[in-house]
């Protein structure tokens, strides 16, 4: 009898201890990130072999369009999904999350090491109300980028800053294109800010305000005028190409990369996708060798230019079991040299400033200061916790831009913008 009971102990014992086996091995970090060329997962692998068996990260990948990944994370999080350990976002929606509390706050110890030496554009766009609330990984800015025979032709001195006003001028002079983001998408709203930032204004004079009710839009100022006078010239000039309205970043670069190209606003991924163009076969490389870069325009001359800014920053789930670990390990994610090997592999800049003086860094991406000075000056879209609703609204307003009118554009917006924050308007 006893025999069996001690059998039967053993028969219970033997699950039991493989499931504490199971356990006492290091937790697994869920990382939920933007489909890239793979580096995130390639990150992932090495954070894990650097954490001498504290934890190990694994990937799992979100939808490709930022909308999806929103929503895919928000419907998790509202749920109280705790095995969201660390996600990319994309900053927009930063504030969304924040003032939702989806977000593990920062420790004191970490929003120090990973802002030291960190893009200004890219710690603001990591940033809510004031309080750093992400860890920045890598940062994206447009930049100018134009064929050097063009400016030249036009006269057009590329070595100093230029203004809209020039760009468009040079252009139809020199009948060619001004690439731009006319298409009614993010890209849109990317555009318009980066215009009403330079032009020294807003689109909310109160992005944090969490109160619907009391978001005040400011477009319809002197700054939105100035954007929206812009926008209505080049359309007017007839430089913007056959489909402005309908134009993304991929058919610029297309269009860049064509006989009609003179000029284009841009992210810098046109750069590797020219390089593999003419390796291709598809671009000479002639036209490669001429492709010069340069500051955003200026939207007022002499006054500094505020480029979009873009990218991807770390979230700590508020849910996780193990939101140290994850702290950790986003910290590990973002070390410079990482930020710098993964501009390499996957073409996406560091929010690191450091990273940018990796000499293979330098070599590869001979654009690699400008990107840098942009980052410092770029502004975040408007950080507010409604931004799905301004910025559909902005595109809603400002599109096409053939349409665009500085008596009206800037005004429709602020109204729109009221109306549906206030429940008067749905989009």
């Amino acid at each position: 009898m006893r025999r069996r009971a001690a059998l039967l102990a053993l028969a219970l014992a033997a699950p039991l201890a493989a499931c504490a086996t199971a356990e006492a091995g290091p937790p697994t970090l869920l990382w939920y990130i933007n489909p890239d060329s793979g580096g995130q997962a390639r990150i992932a692998a090495q954070c894990t072999q650097e954490s001498d068996g504290a934890y190990r990260l694994q990937t799992a990948l979100l939808p490709r369009d930022s909308p999806s990944q929103r929503e895919q994370l928000v419907r998790r999080l509202a749920a109280g999904d705790g095995s969201i350990d660390l996600m990319s976002i994309d900053p927009p929606f930063i504030p969304e999350f924040a003032n939702a509390d989806f977000l593990a706050p920062v420790p004191d110890d970490v929003a120090q090491a990973v802002t030291q030496d960190v893009a200004e554009g890219a710690v603001a766009g990591a940033s809510f109300d004031d309080e750093l609330v992400t860890v920045p990984f890598w940062a994206n800015t447009q930049l100018l980028w134009y064929r050097r025979s063009v400016a030249e032709a036009a006269g057009l001195d590329m070595s100093q800053p230029v203004t809209w006003d020039q760009v468009v001028e040079a252009a139809a002079s020199q009948d060619v294109t001004v690439a731009v983001q006319g298409v009614r998408a993010e890209s849109l709203t990317v555009w318009v800010n980066a215009l009403v930032e330079s032009a020294g204004g807003h689109i909310l004079e109160n992005p944090e305000e969490q109160d619907p009710q009391e978001v005040v839009p400011s477009l319809d100022s002197d700054a939105g005028r100035v954007a929206a006078q812009i926008m209505a010239d080049l359309a007017a000039a007839g430089v913007g190409g056959a489909q402005l309205s309908n134009a993304n970043e991929d058919i610029n670069a297309s269009m860049f990369e064509g006989s009609s190209a003179g000029f284009m606003v841009n992210w810098p991924f046109v750069w590797p996708r020219a390089q593999a163009a003419v390796e291709g076969g598809s671009l000479e490389q002639s036209a490669l060798d001429d492709i010069g870069w340069a500051m955003y325009p200026q939207a007022v001359a002499g006054e500094q230019a505020r480029p979009p800014y873009g990218g991807i920053n770390l979230g700590v789930g508020a849910f996780s079991d193990h939101v140290d670990l994850a702290f950790e390990a986003a910290q590990c994610i973002a070390d410079p040299q990482k930020q710098a090997e993964y501009f390499l592999s996957d073409g996406n800049p560091p929010a690191s400033l450091t990273a940018f003086d990796d000499p293979e860094v330098q070599d590869t991406f001979p654009m690699a200061d400008v990107i840098r000075e942009s980052l410092q000056n770029a502004a975040p879209r408007p950080q507010t916790p409604f931004y799905n609703e301004v910025s559909s609204s902005v595109q809603r307003t400002w599109h096409p831009p053939g349409a665009a009118s500085p008596e009206t554009s800037p005004r429709r917006a602020d109204q729109l913008i009221a109306d549906v924050l206030q429940g008067r308007a749905l989009l």
